[in-house]
């Protein structure tokens, strides 16, 4: 296996920029996560570390060797696709077996290696069935048999769950997650689901019209987003903004809202103007003497918690709770905001303020630390 780094990668078709100066590495044996929303830019990443695409600029390592101009099959790579790839006139067998017959390899070496990853993935007993007669979920095996069969230096794979239904997809994302654990392999996953992101990955890209938005590890970027795009687009409900005016002043350990003094973690720089307040719906909670009031405008019952839509004069939430508590449409309640959980947004979303100082692109970008 191997460590993969990119350096300034760009990728421009004609006048459209689809990837803007991406840089980060990706270390043996990581389970890595490129997120993002349809067109971000993610999977012509993925495809440009594979060499289905070549880069406009910019610098791609495997293992240490520089390989940005050296195409797919001399890159030592294994590529799962999203619709499964398979050949359907061969058996389970033989499909998993092709790679390996295309480089020579020895009859005999041939049929322990796929002996060997049919183990693994458990389709030993479909071996001689064809293709065409299996359900999603052995397909996507077979075809992951197929890229595992080559023991290749790092594993590609792009939406390679999309096409199954959801309970399945669950079940599977937690078997591929096992089978990284047991390969101890570098595998690079392409996804527009954070939930699967936050379950499978060591580490998250999450991009956005071509640019990184921000790298780190899955509980890192949800509690401690550095822009109001990563705040927003992971979480299920996404983060709440409150809106307010006013000027910060490095060392403020509070502000006010609706008369209501909200602490927040103690600012190292300032900022003015308007700001937006990030919280997590479970960070929220009643207070009936709090004087920042809302009023309960829905709740979605979801069997142990509850999801609450409030509206105050700051703009509208949501609160996750427990079930057991009672609100009725319509009600006034005062709201707690937990001290430790909040982030301050500059209001055009480019950057947070708060406690630690981190480097994006070619400002200052404060978040909490």
């Amino acid at each position: 296996m191997a460590q993969i780094r990119i350096e300034n990668l760009k990728k421009e078709f004609g006048s459209f920029t689809a990837v803007q100066s991406s840089t980060f590495t990706i270390e043996d044996g990581e389970f890595f996560m490129l997120l993002g929303p349809s067109g971000c830019g993610k999977t012509t990443t993925l495809r440009m570390m594979a060499g289905l695409e070549l880069p406009t600029s910019g610098q791609i390592f495997i293992d240490g060797e520089e390989v940005a101009q050296k195409r797919a099959s001399q890159r030592d790579i294994a590529f799962v696709f999203q619709m499964f790839a398979l050949y359907p006139h061969m058996n389970v067998r033989r499909n998993i077996a092709y790679p390996l017959r295309s480089q020579g390899v020895g009859r005999e070496e041939v049929q322990k290696r796929v002996a060997e990853v049919a183990r693994i993935l458990d389709i030993t007993h479909i071996l001689d069935k064809p293709v065409g007669g299996l359900s999603g979920g052995d397909r996507q095996r077979v075809a992951l048999g197929r890229a595992i069969v080559r023991r290749p230096k790092a594993f590609f794979m792009d939406e390679p769950l999309g096409a199954l239904d959801a309970e399945f997809r669950e079940h599977m994302a937690e078997e591929l997650r096992a089978l990284h654990d047991r390969m101890h392999a570098t595998t690079v996953y392409v996804t527009h689901d954070q939930l699967e992101a936050m379950q499978m990955g060591d580490k998250i890209v999450v991009m956005n019209h071509g640019v990184v938005e921000q790298f780190g590890r899955p509980q890192e970027i949800y509690d401690w987003p550095s822009t109001m795009f990563v705040a927003n687009f992971l979480g299920s409900p996404p983060m709440n903004f409150l809106n307010m005016n006013g000027t910060l002043a490095p060392g403020d350990s509070d502000i006010m809202l609706s008369g209501s003094k909200v602490a927040v973690p103690a600012l190292r720089e300032g900022a003015s103007g308007k700001l937006a307040l990030g919280v997590r719906p479970e960070h929220v909670s009643f207070d009936d003497a709090s004087k920042l009031r809302a009023e309960v405008i829905g709740v979605e019952y979801l069997g142990t918690t509850q999801i609450i839509t409030l509206t105050s004069p700051h703009g509208d939430l949501k609160a996750r709770m427990s079930s057991a508590k009672k609100v009725g449409l319509g009600e006034n309640v005062g709201l707690t905001l937990d001290p430790r959980n909040i982030t301050m947004f500059r209001h055009d979303g480019t950057a947070s303020v708060g406690r630690a100082l981190v480097s994006a692109g070619n400002e200052k970008v404060l978040r909490h630390g």
